[in-house]
C-alpha cells in the first residue's frame, strides 16, 4: 500500500504555532512518527506539505495512478479551497481529512469543509495520532 500525507498552510509551524490548539510536537516529529508508524506497518508513504495552494493541487494530481490512499491536512484551506475539492474529486483516490485541533469547537467559519465533501472519513481532534488513525482506515480498504 502506497499513501500520500499532505499538508497545508502553516503546518510546518506545528510546535510554534498556536500551541494550545495544536500541541508541542514540530512538523519534523509529525513526519518521523508518520513514518516510523508506516514502517512498522510494511506502507510505502510519502509526506508533503505547502503553504501554496496550487502546489496542493499539483501534488494531488501527481498522485493519480500512484497511491492507494491519501491523508490530508489542508490546513485554512479547508474551509476556501474549491481547487483542492477539485483535484481530491478528479483523481479518485480515498482520501481522509485530518485536523490535529477539534475544529467543530473552534470559531464559525471552521465548520465549513469544501474538503469534506470529496473524502471517506475525517478525524478530528486527536492530535497528530489522527494521521495514524487515517492511515489505518486507509490501510483497512475503507
Amino acid at each position: 500500500m502506497k499513501i500520500l500525507v499532505i499538508n497545508g498552510p502553516n503546518i510546518n509551524m506545528l510546535g510554534i504555532r498556536e500551541p494550545n490548539h495544536y500541541g508541542r510536537e514540530t512538523y519534523a516529529d509529525l513526519c518521523n512518527k508518520i513514518k516510523r508508524y508506516c514502517d512498522e506497518r510494511n506502507i510505502e508513504v510519502s509526506l508533503y506539505q505547502s503553504n501554496h495552494e496550487g502546489d496542493l493541487v499539483d501534488e494531488i494530481q501527481k498522485a493519480y495512478g500512484n497511491f492507494d490512499g491519501i491523508v490530508i491536512n489542508p490546513g485554512a484551506y479547508t474551509h476556501t479551497s474549491i481547487a483542492i475539492l477539485d483535484a481530491l474529486k478528479a483523481v479518485e483516490i480515498p482520501t481522509v481529512e485530518v485536523h490535529i485541533s477539534k475544529v467543530e469547537e473552534r470559531e464559525d467559519f471552521r465548520q465549513i469543509s469544501y474538503i469534506r465533501l470529496a473524502c471517506k472519513k475525517t478525524i478530528t481532534g486527536h492530535g497528530t495520532d489522527g494521521y495514524l488513525e487515517a492511515i489505518d482506515f486507509l490501510a483497512e480498504g475503507n
